[in-house]
């Protein structure tokens, strides 16, 4: 087990004036680090009292997915992403069922604030056992509930600003399909509704071992929570927002895009009234925003006269993991402006993660070309907001 001093910060400000601009970036890993090999898959948060969680996977002997040890990192910023505390493992299954910390592996980090309680919750895949495996492919992951079968849904949870967890709740049994190979969160964040209902992006593998996603959402605080219908088949990570019209918006990494790389290149979008029960497709559906097959990031925001926007990260690439670029639309995500986004990395960006830092400022955490992790503040004016 990795062990690392709380409160000491770390700050790393790099010029971008090779990425075309003066904006600087905060590196919160560079490979090797505090111990660490590898440090992938964010996702980031603000608190109620205004922190930014930032969550991650610990990878300590390679970047090769599950299984291999790993844990749940966080690193906290109380000064809006200036400065950053040490990494620390928050979800850590050690050395469960005598088994070494290589097959205990966690990975896949969703982090959401409830916007009412102000309580934060960060679930994630726990595999045990099953070396030489990836939970996407084979019998990584397979039917049934028992840790021996099937990767692991676990949860931690924090009533203190992300200061202290509790320990890993495991979930499997009361949300996966026993007939289903896997059931997952989806990396990055979740979101708070207006109404107050928590709602968590989730993916998973059907009865046939295909790829599916969907969402999960709460009506109770986290006490108990409620499986939608798959929206899309063949697609994996997604990205939740809510519209302007109270409807949920699913943007998903689509498996079809390996092959094309014609017009039709693109995220999968559907949209749902009901919460999942029923899903339908959004205009934008492989239309507007290409990709490399990556994961990528979906925030709204509302501005000061009231108009909500959304924004949407990922590489800007029908071929490869770089471009990391982030765009605004102004119509609930039928259009995206050329005009309105902005090149953060020519020569990298993979998964990234969004948060509004104050009113008219955004903050991206992402897999660059510089380091493993970067973070960035982008003022609302460069989009022309």
């Amino acid at each position: 087990m990795q062990y690392f001093r709380k409160y000491l910060l770390v700050l790393f400000i790099l010029p971008l004036g090779l990425f075309g601009g003066e904006r600087s970036m905060v590196i919160i890993h560079k490979q090797g680090e505090v111990n660490c090999h590898t440090f992938r898959i964010p996702g980031i948060t603000r608190t109620l009292n205004g922190t930014l969680l930032a969550v991650y996977d610990m990878r300590y002997n390679s970047r090769r997915d599950l299984q291999g040890h790993m844990d749940i990192g966080l690193s906290r910023s109380t000064d809006g992403g200036k400065t950053w505390e040490v990494p620390r493992p928050i979800m850590d299954m050690g050395s469960f069922g005598g088994l070494g910390e290589d097959q205990n592996g966690c990975s896949d980090p969703n982090i959401l604030v409830d916007r009412q309680t102000g309580e934060i919750f960060v679930a994630a895949l726990w595999t045990h056992g099953k070396p030489g495996t990836h939970q996407w492919r084979g019998k990584g992951s397979e039917p049934g509930h028992d840790i021996t079968q099937s990767t692991q849904f676990i949860m931690v949870r924090s009533t203190d600003d992300g200061i202290t967890w509790t320990p890993p709740k495991n979930w499997t049994t009361r949300l996966k399909n026993s007939e289903w190979y896997l059931f997952a969160p989806a990396p990055g964040n979740g979101i708070t509704m207006r109404d107050g209902t928590l709602v968590m992006p989730t993916q998973g593998r059907d009865a046939e071992g295909l790829p599916f996603s969907n969402l999960m959402w709460s009506r109770d605080h986290g006490e108990s929570w409620t499986l939608g219908s798959h929206a899309r088949s063949n697609t994996t990570e997604c990205a939740v927002a809510e519209l302007s019209n109270g409807s949920l918006m699913l943007n998903m990494r689509d498996n079809r895009n390996r092959k094309d790389k014609s017009d039709t290149n693109g995220r999968a979008v559907s949209v749902t009234r009901d919460l999942g029960k029923t899903w339908t497709k959004h205009v934008s559906d492989h239309l507007a925003l290409p990709e490399p097959v990556c994961m990528a990031s979906l925030i709204s925001h509302t501005l000061s006269d009231g108009k909500q926007i959304l924004f949407f990260s990922n590489p800007n690439s029908k071929t490869r993991r770089e471009r990391m670029t982030v765009r605004v639309s102004l119509d609930d995500g039928r259009t995206w402006p050329s005009n309105r986004q902005v090149l953060l990395d020519e020569q990298g960006g993979a998964y990234s993660s969004l948060v509004m830092i104050g009113d008219r400022t955004l903050g991206i955490l992402y897999e660059s070309s510089v380091a493993d992790l970067v973070f960035q503040r982008i003022s609302l004016t460069e989009f022309g907001l």
